[in-house]
């Protein structure tokens, strides 16, 4: 059997990584781009061992990218959420994460030329819609990846990249809340379904019997913890309009509890079936309008943001991230405009990645 090699570079994005590659050099199949995406990543095996895949959710993300139709927009850029021990792949979301790296790899990709030491670049995440503005530091004539932005998941510190998300309301439904409620009683716990940057479902740690404060693997070993989430989260998406979700990472779960730091408040994400190490860039930002909205369960829980402050502030498992909000309350309503964050990424590998020539 001859194999067929795949151009691809290989970037950390916020604190995801995964392959990137040109639209132009997979196929465009659906049926078929997804047993490449498989092999690509080993998926259906929980090591990943014949592929390039992590063995973890974080580190089976593919972004495909390709130059846009749209007026003013640079970058279309295709989210795969490949599945770790399934041979699966979810195009259903995006990842804030890996569209950290969407910007660097567009300009090593030769999609978009370097403009001075800054380049800007306008991203449009075609499985939601949303355009993003992404500015990259370029000097010299190349992307630079050294500098002192810090991360916190992420080892050491490398050069910033500002991004500001824009049309997020809505993502995928259409409404910031598309069951018409700021909170729904779902089999007895009270949530809120909230889609900005990424459909989810918000409720309180408390309400189910933890603190909020859990590691990581205090979190992944309760598999009674996951499997309520589970069955409330099922039922949730169907009132979000998004059917059946059994086999859709979406909607994602986020547990909400009072900050313990210098935080607004403290979240616990999950992907589902597995908590996040960190906080999504696009949860991150479904969180932020939770917190933001009067009516919502994070209502009681959250610092108040002083007043003219834009700086919102969410404590995880490794640290926090900070969101710069461009939004208004009025009338008990929440106008949630755009949010900006400072994220790094890093170009690790580049070449040719192989998968059975039979696939194309």
């Amino acid at each position: 059997m001859i194999q067929k090699g795949i151009p691809f570079h290989y970037f950390r994005g916020g604190t995801s990584k995964g392959p990137y590659f040109l639209r132009t050099d997979l196929p465009t199949d659906r049926e078929k781009l997804t047993s490449v995406l498989i092999s690509v990543i080993g998926a259906g095996d929980n090591l990943n061992i014949d592929g390039i895949g992590g063995g973890n959710t974080v580190s089976t993300k593919v972004a495909i990218l390709s130059q846009s139709t749209q007026d003013d927009v640079d970058i279309d850029y295709l989210f795969a959420q490949v599945s770790v021990d399934k041979r699966q792949v979810d195009y259903g979301p995006t990842c804030g994460n890996i569209l950290v790296g969407v910007g660097p790899a567009a300009i090593e990709l030769g999609l978009v030329p370097i403009a001075g030491d800054h380049t800007t670049i306008r991203i449009c995440a075609v499985n939601t819609g949303a355009i993003v503005e992404s500015v990259v530091e370029t000097q010299g004539g190349y992307v630079n990846y050294q500098g002192s932005a810090v991360v916190d998941g992420v080892p050491g510190s490398a050069a910033p990249i500002r991004l500001r998300f824009l049309n997020v309301v809505g993502s995928k439904t259409g409404k910031m809340f598309p069951t018409g409620n700021k909170i729904d009683l779902i089999a007895g716990v009270e949530v809120s379904c909230i889609d900005v940057a990424m459909p989810m479902m918000i409720a309180r740690a408390k309400d189910f019997g933890i603190t909020g404060y859990e590691s990581r693997s205090e979190l992944n070993e309760s598999r009674e913890l996951f499997n309520q989430l589970e069955s409330i989260r099922l039922l949730a998406g169907k009132m979000m309009g998004l059917g059946d979700c059994q086999d859709q990472v979406i909607p994602k779960i986020g547990l909400l509890s009072p900050a313990r730091g210098n935080g607004h408040f403290s979240a616990r994400y999950f992907m589902p079936w597995t908590t996040h190490p960190t906080l999504a860039v696009t949860g991150s930002q479904c969180l932020a309008a939770c917190a933001l909205s009067p009516g919502t369960v994070a209502e009681g829980l959250v610092k108040s943001l002083t007043k003219n402050c834009n700086e919102l502030i969410i404590e995880h498992i490794q640290g926090s991230i900070k969101l710069l909000v461009d939004y208004e309350i009025s009338h008990g309503e929440l106008n949630f405009e755009s949010a900006g964050l400072v994220r790094t990424a890093r170009l690790i590998a580049k070449g040719q990645v192989f998968v059975p020539g039979e696939l194309f």
